[in-house]
């Protein structure tokens, strides 16, 4: 795989830390803005690069933390079609979050439960309706929750 131009990347870097530093002081919209202008410095296919993965992972947490669970649940879906993303425990966490608060409580499960196999319990340190939910889907492991 190519990558990208050292320019280009630290361009990416600086705006992703801008929308971090804007999402921290809760101005989630602001900080959308930084994340889709690193988002429009990767080439297309833009789901190709690595960068994409972190990227759609801050715009999802964004529109999770911002009550835009139809946005995060598209956004975190289209990121697991970048590199890395199955199998990351807070990408599945946060689809699995948005998933639950839209309703579909089968896709919640399923995405919650691959955050739990992937990161445990403490995953849902300040997500407690979540595990909640989730253990009303699974079978206790061995030794309990």
């Amino acid at each position: 795989m190519a990558a990208l131009s050292d320019e280009v990347h630290e361009r990416i870097q600086t705006l992703c830390q801008q929308g971090d530093a804007l999402a921290r002081k809760r101005l989630y919209p602001a900080a959308l803005e930084q994340y889709w202008a690193a988002w429009d410095l990767l080439p297309e296919p833009q789901t190709e690069w690595q960068a994409a993965t972190w990227i759609l992972a801050a715009v999802g947490d964004a529109n999770f933390l911002s009550d835009d669970f139809t946005a995060g649940r598209d956004n975190l879906s289209l990121a697991m079609h970048c590199p890395g993303a199955i199998g990351n425990p807070f990408l599945h966490l946060r689809l699995g979050q948005c998933q639950f608060e839209l309703g579909n409580l089968d896709r919640a499960a399923d995405e919650l439960a691959r955050a739990y196999m992937g990161a445990g319990p403490d995953i849902f340190t300040s997500a407690d309706k979540y595990f909640a939910f989730l253990k009303t889907r699974l079978q206790p492991p061995p030794g309990g929750w």
